[in-house]
């Protein structure tokens, strides 16, 4: 979903591609975030601040070049869009802790519980009643993260584990308030929330008391950050919200992939378990929604928005 979409989903099939290709292109840049995290030395609220600094600045020239070739856009945020600043500047900071104390792997995979933890949320506060799949999908989700919780007592890494849920949680609120308030420009409140963190970060951190290479680094972080927010934003709108995530939910396996490919690191048995769990119900949920939607296409139907 575009700030600047004034319209519904385009839906010729060359703009269907382009959807598939930026939400393909974004899993990658999303994927990198336990590398950039764990390749810099420094504390996690100084990796926030030099992400937060560089992401927005990227998001913001994103949102000024856009709002120009569009007519221009509304950056207003009001209230609404306050509360997501918030709510998103805190589900970085503890994104960006939970990759600093756990393994990639116990990250990514919780992440991907966020549609059915914000399933239930969804139903409280807007009265979208879930379907009866989603919901037992989000007990098997559940019971997945519960083994890798507790496997991570006994492997010293609980408090990653519990950071990466309190994220989780963090951000499925953020989904939810994201769909609740359809006016706020929620590219534009990504780039302030990360500014927020980088303000936030002078009061906790030096960030400038930093190596070339960790500066290097989180420079790039705040790019891939940056990438992936706008990739995604735009891949979305084109084509069905399902398919979005059986698209994204290559994050996953692509974030444990280059763990093992570029730090070596490979998850305990616990993380295994649990994350076959997720990975299965993840994808026979996704998978099942994004075959329905061909299906209906493939009849004659229309796409839905």
């Amino acid at each position: 979903m575009s700030v600047f979409s004034l319209r519904g989903p385009v839906h010729t099939d060359s703009a269907h591609m382009r959807g598939v290709i930026l939400i393909v292109a974004s899993t990658i840049f999303f994927a990198l975030a336990g590398i950039f995290t764990k390749s810099a030395t420094t504390d996690p609220w100084t990796i926030a601040c030099w992400r937060g600094f560089v992401g927005s600045l990227a998001i913001a020239a994103y949102v000024w070049l856009r709002g120009r070739a569009t007519g221009g856009a509304s950056l207003k945020l009001g209230w609404r869009g306050w509360a997501l600043v918030v709510v998103g500047a805190l589900s970085s900071i503890a994104f960006i802790a939970s990759f600093k104390y756990t393994y990639v792997a116990n990250v990514a995979i919780i992440y991907a519980t966020v549609p059915f933890m914000a399933a239930p949320m969804e139903w409280l506060a807007l009265g979208h009643r879930p379907r009866l799949q989603t919901l037992i999908v989000a007990a098997v989700s559940l019971t997945g993260v519960a083994v890798m919780v507790q496997g991570g007592f006994a492997g010293g890494h609980i408090f990653g584990d519990l950071m990466a849920v309190v994220m989780t949680f963090g951000c499925a609120v953020y989904l939810v308030m994201v769909r609740a308030y359809t006016d706020v420009p929620v590219v534009w409140a990504a780039a302030v929330a990360a500014f927020m963190l980088f303000v936030a970060g002078w009061f906790v951190t030096d960030p400038l008391d930093v190596s070339a290479h960790d500066a290097i680094v989180m420079s790039l972080f705040g790019l891939s950050f940056a990438a992936a927010s706008i990739l995604w934003t735009e891949g979305a709108r084109l084509i069905p919200a399902a398919e979005a995530g059986l698209l994204g939910a290559a994050e996953v396996p692509l974030a444990i992939a280059f763990a093992w490919l570029i730090l070596s690191e490979l998850p305990p048995l616990a993380s295994i378990a649990g994350g076959a769990i997720v990975l299965a119900a993840l994808f026979a949920h996704t998978g099942r929604d994004a075959l329905a939607h061909r299906r209906l296409r493939g009849a004659g139907g229309s796409r839905p928005a």
